[in-house]
């Protein structure tokens, strides 16, 4: 444990430090060197011997960020070195490890330029020695040449496949992610479709056993009772079971986080997806008519969508165009319609749902796909949930429409009535 914390302190170091203490120490050792070794017809060292030995080895502080520039230096100024005379065995360590360090972080091709100036050093270094160590010094020197060479290549392209590793590992461990949130979407999308039965079911029961409770409350006591009991079981039953499944879908983290707990779209957000569209380029005119009356969040919601799918139409199909989006309040009904006057249309489809006719539409020069796709489908189900009806369609004079009714609840007393459009 002490070793590999040793070790883990070691490789937090900097590691420039490390090369300024290694060209440090390597040139303190390489002077003393020279100035103990008396062996061999060399010069002695002097001024110039001392200069060249610093020019050779404190280069290496740098290796890391000029790799080439310092084997180029460190190798001119070996050969300076040996071929005036001096020692020719020593200051070629500095040498190895420049050649090491560009094999490290530069390609092959400049990795072999490298070992080949390394050679050279290595070579003019045993032209320089005693006549008859010529030849075993050269092929000593390519073989340490070599070595130095192929073991920085290794220690590059192991790099290299630890990065695409890690590269590999960070994109699997995102698609690791993007496939868990699907899967707890799937299972929410499920738990939803078990909370609609749910409500469905229990209060389908609540409202029939309440309604015999209000028949009969007069009449026989004791029957009322067991229909209030039942409505008390039943509501405590759907209650648990509701509080058991928002316990599941509730989300980790903050409310509002991913939009999840953002408010459902309505009309008050009308006016802020008019002027969405008009910033893409659409003139949108929108009027509301009627005695306007508070809307239940489904119904606002499925007029919004209503709206909106109507607006992306316009968008998809028939840019630029003059849009109508009209809202009224009938005393029974609401109606909402959303028309264009883009390019005339050349081929109607068949009958629409609902008495309403549906078709696509091709503008004129475009040959491009109608507006009978999966958005209208949508929109037909959504209408279809609060009983209401959809037409979809040309219109003779040019353009498209999309008309949708709602039944509305009667009117409160005192209703808000009037007109409010915007251009």
């Amino acid at each position: 444990m002490r070793v590999m914390a040793w070790a883990g302190r070691i490789g937090r170091i900097d590691p420039l430090l490390v090369d300024a203490a290694s060209a440090a120490g390597l040139t303190a050792i390489t002077l003393l060197w020279s100035a103990a070794d008396h062996s061999g017809p060399w010069r002695r060292p002097d001024a110039v011997a001392v200069l060249l030995t610093c020019l050779i080895n404190l280069p290496i502080a740098l290796r890391r960020r000029a790799p080439v520039a310092v084997l180029g230096g460190c190798s001119a100024a070996a050969v300076c070195h040996h071929l005036l005379g001096y020692q020719p065995t020593v200051n070629n360590v500095a040498v190895l490890l420049a050649v090491y360090t560009v094999a490290v972080h530069r390609p092959l091709r400049t990795a072999l330029a490298a070992a080949a100036a390394g050679t050279a050093v290595w070579w003019t270094a045993s032209a320089a020695a005693a006549g008859g160590l010529v030849v075993l010094n050269g092929v000593q020197s390519l073989a340490l040449v070599g070595v130095a060479a192929a073991f920085g290549s290794g220690v590059r392209r192991l790099a290299e496949r630890n990065r695409r590793l890690a590269e590999l590992t960070e994109r699997l461990r995102h698609e690791q992610e993007d496939r868990a949130r699907r899967a707890v979407t799937e299972e929410r999308i499920r738990l939803a479709g078990e909370l609609h039965d749910i409500v469905a079911h229990h209060m389908s029961v609540i409202s029939v056993q309440a309604g015999l409770a209000r028949y009969v409350f007069t009449a026989d006591p004791g029957t009322a009772r067991a229909a209030l009991d039942t409505v008390a079981a039943t509501s405590h039953e759907a209650l648990e079971e509701m509080r058991r499944l928002l316990a599941v879908l509730r989300l980790d983290g903050e409310p509002g986080r991913d939009g999840v707990y953002d408010p459902t779209p309505g009309l008050s957000q009308l006016d802020r997806l008019v002027e969405r569209v008009r910033a893409a380029g659409l003139t949108v005119d929108v009027r509301v008519t009627g005695g306007v009356r508070p809307l239940t969040p489904g119904v606002e919601l499925c007029v919004y969508r209503v709206v909106q799918e109507g607006l992306t139409n316009v968008l998809k199909h028939a840019f630029p165009a003059r849009v109508r989006v009209r809202l009224h309040y009938g005393g029974e009904q609401l109606r909402v319609a959303v028309a264009d006057d883009g390019a005339p249309a050349r081929a109607t489809g068949g009958s629409g749902e609902h008495g309403g006719t549906g078709g696509s539409r091709e503008h004129g020069g475009t040959g491009g796909p109608g507006r009978g796709g999966h958005g209208l489908i949508a929109m037909r189900e959504r209408v279809r949930l609060y009983r209401g009806t959809v037409a979809a369609g040309p219109r003779p004079q040019g353009g498209f429409e999309v008309a949708v009714a709602l039944p509305l609840p009667p009117a409160a007393a005192g209703p808000s009535s009037g007109e409010r459009g915007d251009e």
